[in-house]
């Protein structure tokens, strides 16, 4: 385990990243083995995660869902029984409980605000009493670390009350009290990757010294998983948590190393109260200040493992537990590859637990910045791909071609390509191809090219044009999007600086192709 040393929060002592390992999830298990499982919590971050992997390991799983459309669209829908319920109405638990053999409770009721305390001490009550009237053989609740003997906030006195709560409802019942998770759409986990990436400096709490443990999110389905499956008399709550122990300052800036942002200088401000710092937060990321309020306030004490028992209960994963710095790199994995889809949260349940998933909240994930367009018109298809197809080169980009030639120059400058690698061929493209100073990442001939920048920008850029038939019979719908995923301040500052310019540039090439392609179909 690493204990970083040292007098100031910053990067010293953060453990190096080792080569990440796949994942072995488990299943299918023997019949002997496969329960019947009611999830609660289905549409939140763990449990979107967890469900996928119980059905692959073979258990039968019904979800629990105030509003069951929620989840007519996630990619596990059909492996899964949903049922309606709320867990604020216990005359609604008994039909979706009864025949389960494990209750997993998965339900935090932090982002509702208000007083989220009451709420969640009330909704375990219902799910202790439907769980024992049911006859299940197991709990399983997802807490967090908190230090023992002290005056905790009000999210962990919280969670300590709920675990409580459902180890004295007579059903066998193990609580996991994980550190902070570390996966893409987290929140613990959002407002690291948002604060790092917009603070060059970081002004922050004293807080920021207090130390961490945290845990990939991989891991903490490893031990939810387990959980299923172990024998009646294992009762009580256990710690788990990464191999790492850092200062949250540490956290920060091992992010920043795996983002590949600067290490940013970090001052404690002692005035700095939660209430402040929370609207802190809430000004500059996105994370809602009804979330990191009580995120927060968690952070003011040292939350590490105290105990290790539950490796005699649920042995670790057989690639060992996952460091932090891996954990941050597996998140960011998918957006570096240079999956754009992915990184617009439109990946399945199959993919990694670090991946972003569609029902994440719409304030998690990489920063992506926008301009999209789209116009009808009553060219052809054909005609509007056909000037599409030949854009840039010689052809210019139907736009304001002194704004391009002074871009072009700056990227030169810049030690960039600049404009003059023009094109291949001047009516075809293919996978590959070079068009100034872009390439053609994506090709699918007659409806959509995606260029992806190839100049000199803090971030990562990319333009996209489709060509589809309208609605209307005989017309054609063309849409043209730029995407741009900014690289801390200087990305964000970069892509707003150009909003102006972005206007003139998009709108007028818009315009012109289609016009341009108008006036090939009159021929």
């Amino acid at each position: 385990m690493t204990d970083p040393s040292g007098s100031t929060p910053s990067s010293a002592g953060l453990p190096e990243a080792a080569p990440l390992s796949p994942e072995a999830p488990v299943g299918p298990l023997p019949e002997e083995q496969r329960r019947s499982i009611l999830v609660t919590g289905a549409t939140g971050y763990v449990g979107g995660r967890l469900i996928p992997r119980l059905t692959h390991a073979g258990h039968r799983v019904r979800a629990l869902a105030r509003d069951p459309g929620r989840l007519a669209d996630v990619a596990w829908a059909d492996e899964v029984e949903v049922v309606r319920g709320d867990l604020e109405d216990a005359g609604s638990l008994a039909e979706a409980f009864a025949g389960q053999e494990v209750v997993y409770h998965l339900v935090h009721a932090m982002s509702a605000g208000g007083d989220f305390q009451k709420a969640e001490l009330e909704q375990a009550r219902n799910v202790a009493a439907a769980a024992r009237e049911a006859g299940a053989r197991r709990i399983v609740y997802l807490s967090g670390l908190h230090p023992e003997g002290e005056e905790l906030s009000e999210h962990l006195a919280s969670r300590v009350a709920v675990g409580e709560t459902l180890l004295a409802s007579g059903v066998p019942t193990i609580v996991l009290e994980a550190g902070i998770v570390i996966g893409s759409g987290s929140a613990s986990f959002e407002m690291i990757r948002h604060l790092t990436e917009v603070l060059p400096y970081m002004p922050a709490p004293k807080w920021v010294r207090n130390f961490v443990q945290p845990i990939a999110v991989r891991d903490v389905l490893h031990y939810l998983v387990h959980a299923a499956t172990l024998p009646d008399e294992v009762q009580g709550a256990f710690d788990i948590g990464g191999p790492d122990v850092l200062r949250y300052g540490q956290v920060m800036n091992g992010y920043a190393v795996e983002a590949g942002l600067p290490q940013r200088p970090i001052a404690s401000l002692p005035v700095l109260t939660p209430w402040l710092a929370s609207h802190w937060v809430n000004l500059v990321t996105p994370v809602p200040r009804a979330i990191a309020m009580p995120l927060i306030g968690s952070l003011m004490h040292d939350c590490v493992v105290a105990e290790h028992r539950i490796d005699a209960v649920i042995p670790p994963p057989a690639h060992g537990l996952m460091g932090y710095r891996q954990a941050v790199r597996l998140a960011l994995a998918r957006e570096r590859a240079g999956d754009i889809e992915s990184s617009w949260r439109s990946a399945s349940a199959a993919g990694a637990p670090s991946d972003p998933l569609p029902n994440d909240p719409q304030w998690s994930g990489s920063t992506v910045f926008e301009d999209a367009r789209e116009r009808i018109t009553d060219a052809a298809p054909e005609a509007v791909w056909e000037v599409v197809e030949a854009i840039g080169g010689d052809k210019g980009w139907y736009s304001v071609p002194m704004l391009w030639s002074i871009r072009g120059l700056m990227d030169r400058v810049a030690g960039g390509v600049g404009l003059r690698r023009g094109r291949r061929d001047p009516q075809r493209l293919r996978a590959g191809d070079v068009v100034d100073f872009w390439r053609v990442e994506r090709l699918e001939h007659g409806r959509l090219l995606r260029l992806r920048a190839e100049m000199k920008v803090p971030g990562r850029a990319w333009i996209e044009f489709r060509v589809d038939p309208a609605d209307e019979p005989g017309r054609t719908r063309y849409r043209q999007r730029a995407i741009f995923l900014p690289s801390g301040l200087a990305g964000r500052l970069y892509w707003w600086s150009l909003v102006p310019a972005h206007h003139v540039i998009f709108d007028t090439m818009t315009a012109r192709i289609v016009g341009a392609a108008e006036a090939l179909a009159k021929r």
